[in-house]
């Protein structure tokens, strides 16, 4: 009698029973969501201390009334994420094995949510969660196209990345395909009374929770689904289009009014808190923007280098036992310094339109260093390792239109140091910098008198590239090992550039007193804004308000110019004009801070003597003394504290007041 062969094992051999296939199919998507929301719960504490706290958090999901609401919070959305993502995995199996579904889900609520997570956190570790559009705006001096080019080397290793687990995805689906060769149940969407349950839970609690004032609701913005889900409805509910819904911590209390939603502008003395800090706005002075000057007889040369992104403690730094910065020291010992001087917003554009108008915002036409100086028959040169027309700086003070000598980034466009050409990622090194103004002002008589501008951009991210001479280190990081576990060898490399740039500014000296000319000369060295190297787990600047990200330093060649610290970005330009007519320097105001745009920033700050700092997000209500390392919330605050955050709300709303008058 003939017998059949033996079956032998391998992949065609798995097929699975119906019932078996139908446990399997009920248990594994909810281990899914369990164990990513693990995975998110445990990523959000390690970052922001979402259940422990730390500095930066004051509003801690800390006790059981607190946790319950967070948990109905999460629960619900994580519930109604899975129930979503359960359908629409069902329909698109429609006819297919059950496993295809199963597979499906595993992919979109698993991976894909997974990978939305490694985004958000590795996009937080460059520009904390006050990341936005307008602050990816100002990385790109305005352009969201320039600062996606800026980050292609970053979008590349991702898309990459992408690349790859979308293959490997690929080879799982072709291996079950074979390895669940059998027919099996197709799957079914959740049964819809349980999915309008879950909706209608929701619904309740996104409207509730943030209306209670509990820290939960803070906890809960820290979530993707949460973020996610809550800005959908907030933009459906936001039916006056004023940019506030109904599901938010800042919801919007009149609907149908586009007049009064949170952050609108306080207007003083109607008895009214339309923005809802601080009570009615109560103006504090503020000093009336210098007019244009005209400058007659002796006149000084003047010459302003700005030092890309060189924090406040550069004076006195030393790194392996090595003087980071020995000129800068030189002539701050002669000279005077003021440390710290503060960037207003922590973005190198909008600094510079500041350090050379004398404006918090300036607006394109108003006075300018470069006008003026013209108009008084100075030579003007501009030697700058960056596009001046990025971000409209040059338009905005006049600068091309001014200078006699206008050599950037775009000009030396072939000299650049890096491949890219976006106008955000142009550097040219210092070295030819020097070499154009020694084949032009540097090489003509300097009978009138001249006003020069050098941008060094050496210690710009990724703050290396093969002109820069290897000072105080013996080998710099790569752009693609700048990771937070490699922070300390980050910061050395960082101060390395400094230190090159650093040289470059002595050969600006030199060339000054090999002319003769030092002597008449007021010389200004100032960074466009600091830097955060992993300090706190950050990279970058402009998105947290503490003074390693806005503080800066303010150097000159001549003693008793300089006021007493701190100064502002927007006081230089009537410290300088005090300076060329032998006159004392102005008393400035506390430098004013914010994150964003001045009319709807994230945060507020203001700086005080020393190293005082006080900080407001807008977003949270979360108010930060700096110097102190603490943190409060808003409502919390009292005495002295509650003191300090109302004179950085004053000041916002005062600024804004100014601004909207402005013709």
């Amino acid at each position: 009698m003939a017998t059949s062969a033996p079956i032998q094992p391998g992949l065609s051999t798995l097929t699975p029973s119906g019932a078996g296939w139908s446990r399997v199919s009920a248990w594994l998507p909810p281990w899914i969501v369990l164990a990513v929301s693990a995975v998110e719960l445990a990523l959000a504490n390690r970052k922001y201390g979402l259940f422990t706290g730390g500095f930066g958090q004051s509003r801690a999901v800390d006790s059981l009334p607190e946790l319950a609401l967070f948990l109905t919070g999460y629960g619900a959305v994580q519930a109604l994420l899975a129930i979503a993502g359960w359908a629409l995995a069902c329909r698109l199996a429609r006819g297919k094995p059950g496993w295809v579904a199963v597979y499906l889900f595993a992919l979109v609520n698993g991976a894909l949510f997974c990978g939305l997570l490694a985004a958000q956190y590795q996009l937080h570790s460059y520009f904390s969660d006050a990341v936005g559009f307008t602050l990816i705006k100002q990385l790109g001096g305005g352009s969201l196209v320039d600062a996606i080019k800026f980050g292609l080397s970053e979008i590349g290793v991702a898309l990459l990345g992408l690349a790859f687990a979308a293959l490997m995805a690929w080879g799982l689906w072709r291996i079950l395909g074979r390895v669940l060769s059998g027919a099996t149940p197709s799957g079914r969407p959740a049964p819809r009374k349980l999915a309008w349950s879950v909706a209608a839970l929701f619904l309740v609690a996104a409207f509730a929770i943030p209306r209670t004032g509990s820290d939960a609701a803070f906890g809960l913005n820290r979530t993707l689904g949460w973020q996610g889900a809550t800005g959908l409805l907030n933009l459906v509910s936001d039916v006056d289009r004023d940019g506030y819904g109904l599901f938010a911590i800042q919801y919007d209390p009149a609907p149908f009014d586009s007049t009064r939603h949170p952050l609108a502008l306080d207007i003083p003395g109607n008895g009214i808190d339309e923005d809802g800090y601080g009570g009615d706005l109560e103006l504090v002075p503020l000093p009336e923007p210098l007019p244009a000057q005209v400058l007659a007889g002796r006149r000084p040369h003047v010459v302003v280098v700005v030092l890309e992104s060189v924090r406040y403690d550069v004076l006195g730094k030393r790194i392996n036992g090595k003087v980071v910065a020995p000129n800068l020291e030189a002539l701050a010992a002669e000279g005077s310094a003021v440390v710290p001087a503060y960037s207003h917003v922590g973005f190198t554009t909008e600094s510079l339109k500041s350090v050379f108008s004398g404006q918090l915002v300036p607006q394109t036409g108003d006075p300018s260093l470069f006008t003026e100086l013209k108009q008084s028959g100075y030579r003007i040169g501009v030697y700058s390792g960056q596009p001046e027309d990025f971000g409209d700086i040059s338009a905005t003070v006049s600068m091309r239109k001014s200078a006699d000598v206008h050599i950037d980034a775009e000009t030396l466009r072939e000299k650049r140091a890096f491949e890219f050409a976006a106008k955000g990622s142009l550097l040219v090194a210092e070295e030819h910098l020097m070499a154009a103004f020694d084949r032009t002002l540097g090489a003509g008589t300097w009978d009138a008198p001249h006003f020069l501008y050098f941008n060094f951009q050496s210690a710009h991210f990724p703050y290396h590239h093969d002109g820069v001479e290897l000072r105080v280190v013996e080998r710099p990081v790569r752009r693609n090992e700048m990771k937070a576990e490699n922070a300390a060898a980050v910061q050395a490399t960082y101060w390395n550039a400094v230190a090159h740039a650093d040289a470059w500014l002595g050969e600006v000296v030199a060339r000054l007193k090999a002319r003769g000319v030092w002597d008449d000369t007021i010389l200004i060295v100032t960074g466009d804004h600091g830097e955060d190297l992993f300090e706190d787990g950050f990279l970058g600047h402009g998105h947290v308000i503490n003074t390693r990200q806005y503080g800066t330093m303010l150097v000159s060649n001549r003693p008793g110019i300089l006021p007493e610290g701190p100064v502002s970005m927007s006081d230089y330009r009537a410290i300088l004009v005090a300076a060329m007519r032998g006159k004392a320097p102005p008393r400035p105001l506390a430098p004013f801070l914010y994150i964003g745009v001045l009319d709807k920033p994230t945060a507020i700050g203001l700086a005080g003597p020393g190293k005082a700092l006080t900080s407001l997000r807008l977003d949270t209500g979360e108010a930060c003394f700096v110097e102190q390392g603490r943190c409060s919330p808003y409502p919390d605050t009292a005495g002295p504290d509650r003191a300090r955050v109302d004179q950085v709300i004053a000041r916002w709303g005062s600024e804004r007041w100014r601004e909207r008058q402005r013709p």
